[in-house]
């Protein structure tokens, strides 16, 4: 597999026909492939694609695999964990901002694409494991347990003795 730092794709054979097809997979290794502190491990993204010509331009359809490192939202160790992302996504000569990408020079950029794709799908909140009872759990209870009473709201009394069942 190929390493990249970023992944142009050249479509001049590939537009001279509808539903010519080309099979791409690279390893990309990108910088800035954070979000505060979550972020892809070593910025590397492991990419397989298709890229076809559609009558509207270039359809790119495919899968990005990386590993992904946040905090844990409880204790706060770093929690590392495998992310498989699905994209599919149109380029065009005249592309409608927000919805498809631009095709400049008969050549695509994938690069931004799988940037934003794998960006906002970091993990926001991960847990390290179900038992995890954070930093400190007689302080910060996690559970539910059992022999808790509810807490009682002295407003509410009055409403203890009614009944419906008339």
């Amino acid at each position: 597999m190929t390493v990249a730092d970023s992944l142009i794709v050249d479509i001049v054979e590939l537009r001279r026909r509808t539903g010519t097809r080309r099979d791409v997979e690279i390893t990309l290794m990108l910088d800035d492939m954070a979000v505060r502190d979550r972020f892809v491990v070593d910025g590397r993204l492991d990419v397989a694609l298709t890229v076809e010509a559609i009558t509207e331009g270039v359809a790119a359809h495919g899968v990005v695999n990386c590993t992904t490192r946040a905090p844990c939202r409880r204790c706060l160790d770093e929690v590392d964990g495998p992310m498989r992302l699905d994209f599919h996504e149109i380029f065009e000569s005249e592309p409608t901002d927000g919805e498809t990408w631009p095709i400049k020079d008969e050549r695509i950029d994938l690069t931004p694409v799988i940037r934003e794709i794998a960006l906002l799908s970091l993990p926001l909140a991960p847990l390290c494991g179900d038992d995890c009872v954070g930093p400190e759990p007689e302080r910060f209870p996690t559970g539910v347990y059992e022999e808790a009473q509810p807490v009682k709201d002295d407003r509410w009394a009055a409403l203890e003795g009614l009944s419906f069942d008339e």
